[in-house]
């Protein structure tokens, strides 16, 4: 049993080594809610990011973490010089980069919204290891067009060059928060 459980131990730290030496994720390109091509080289330019999937129509988590993000950022970040925040939809049948638009610029300056093709949105969102279902809401009409989405409700923080470092859970103290957002500009300086 110890040495199942040392096998297991490095190799689960060999494991996360490797994963924190290259970027995380998978390539894609997607669309900015301007409108713009964005693609992974987004997370690795030099600034530390925030990035959390989710959708506009959620009605408690994401709003609440784009609330919340924002004041994290500009207590950490006044200029906002240091870092960066991405909100990918894991609904872009529903929101389309103007949909985005609309919802981040009533709510925050210092977050970017991505959507894109459904397929593309799906294949970078598992790639990124974000668990999502689409859930009717109508028993009746499974299929039709009324349904939520359960989603991931981390944030998850990417040093400059786009490497995991960690995650906000979502209710997560605030101090806690501002102080990870602190260490993640420190690492990344």
């Amino acid at each position: 049993m110890a040495a199942l459980f040392f096998w297991l131990w490095t190799t689960v730290g060999n494991q996360s080594t490797l994963i924190a030496e290259k970027p995380w994720g998978v390539p894609f390109t997607l669309t900015s809610q301007g409108g713009q091509p964005i693609t992974e080289k987004a997370f690795q330019n030099g600034k530390p990011t925030a990035l959390f999937f989710g959708f506009t129509n959620c009605p408690e988590i994401c709003p609440t973490t784009v609330y919340e993000l924002t004041g994290w950022m500009k207590e950490v970040d006044p200029d906002k010089s240091k870092m960066q925040a991405y909100f990918i939809s894991i609904d872009p049948r529903r929101d389309t980069p103007d949909v985005l638009n609309k919802y981040l610029s009533n709510a925050t300056d210092r977050i970017t919204g991505i959507s894109g093709d459904p397929e593309k949105v799906e294949a970078m969102a598992r790639g990124f290891k974000v668990s999502f279902q689409k859930v009717p809401t109508d028993a009746k009409n499974p299929d039709g067009p009324e349904y939520t989405m359960n989603h991931s409700a981390s944030v998850f923080l990417l040093d400059g060059e786009g490497r995991f470092i960690g995650t906000i859970d979502y209710k997560e103290s605030p101090d806690v928060a501002v102080q990870k957002l602190k260490n993640l500009i420190a690492r990344s300086s």
